[in-house]
């Protein structure tokens, strides 16, 4: 019987049309364009909390994980009128307009490129140039266990608490963990950057075994907090984003109970629908819980460290490694 060229999606009241829906995505649970499609219309207020109404990069795998992918910062020309688009400046003084989801039909429009992760910038499309988040990114250098990236986000929670800030844990999807904190639309990229770097520096500090704030990879030990997720035109995987990865793990936002007893590969895209049915979404506070800055980078003031690299096209703001060892 012959597979059919496209399939019809209902999603937000629009139509989207599905164009090869029986590609394997994942080849190996078999996982096809169009599931991935059903899933994200299935858990799209969820997603949305975390990429809606943002500017999202795409990252597109068009002949499914294990092939070529490629990142599209310009949402396509040939787009439904419906989509939004916003206008971005890059740190390299480049433009290029981004798509913004507003709804599930826009998911399932991305879906339908092969974008299997949400990538938004830390902005809403109404104000581009104040983050209204804190990313927090536990990233475990090789041969760290998952336990001990646990450990580590246990010392952020309680020092975020401190600073009376609210933290929302996800999995990355892969062997890492996110700590998202809303905040206050007041500050800039690199204000924010700077209080991600005192925080990075101060858990480093409390916990010199268990994390790591440097950014150069040979002196790196333990968990890295990447504190320049949170420098402009950088983007992370927002929650039930499916990652490329073989069993199709999903970015899962958790509960602080739960982060005590989880493992990663748990939370699959076909785990996370019978959860998502089950309990909703652990984030669904978060967009209330927005905080200050203030404490952190009064504490950046005190430890009087100064700036430390930032990524590789920041150039004119990276510190050397020759400068650095001087």
């Amino acid at each position: 019987m012959k597979k059919p060229a496209s399939e019809i999606l209902l999603a937000a009241g629009r139509e989207v049309r599905i164009s090869n829906p029986d590609k394997a995505l994942f080849p190996k649970p078999g996982i096809t364009k169009l599931e991935l499609a059903q899933y994200y219309v299935a858990v799209a207020e969820g997603a949305l909390r975390g990429a809606g109404g943002r500017p999202n990069m795409l990252v597109r795998y068009p002949d499914g994980v294990g092939a070529e992918f490629f990142y599209q910062k310009r949402a396509p020309k040939n787009r439904p009128a419906w989509l939004e688009v916003v206008a971005l400046r890059f740190p390299s003084g480049r433009s290029a307009e981004e798509l913004v989801p507003r709804d599930a039909a826009a998911l399932a429009w991305m879906a339908n490129l092969a974008c299997l992760e949400l990538h938004p910038h830390p902005v809403r499309a109404e104000d581009l140039e104040h983050p209204d988040e804190l990313r927090i990114d536990l990233d475990p250098t090789p041969g760290v266990p998952w336990k001990q990236v646990r450990e580590v986000a246990f010392l952020v929670r309680d020092f975020l608490s401190e600073k009376s800030l609210a933290g929302w844990p996800k999995t990355s999807g892969k062997r890492g963990l996110h700590i998202y904190v809303r905040i206050a639309t007041r500050w800039s990229f690199d204000e924010v950057r700077e209080a991600a770097l005192a925080l990075a520096r101060e858990i480093e500090r409390r916990a010199p075994k268990l994390a790591t704030s440097k950014w150069w990879k040979e002196e790196r030990r333990g968990v890295f907090i990447d504190y320049n997720q949170n420098a402009k035109d950088r983007t992370v995987a927002a929650a039930y984003s499916v990652r490329p990865t073989p069993q199709a793990t999903v970015s899962a936002p958790l509960d602080w109970k739960e982060l005590a007893s989880c493992e990663p590969g748990d939370f699959t895209l076909r785990s996370m629908l019978e959860r998502y049915q089950r309990i909703g979404d652990r984030h669904a506070g978060i967009d209330a819980a927005a905080g200050s800055l203030e404490g952190l980078l009064e504490l950046s003031r005190k430890q009087g460290l100064g700036d430390a690299p930032w990524p590789p096209y920041y150039r004119k703001k990276t510190p050397s490694r020759a400068r650095r060892r001087a």
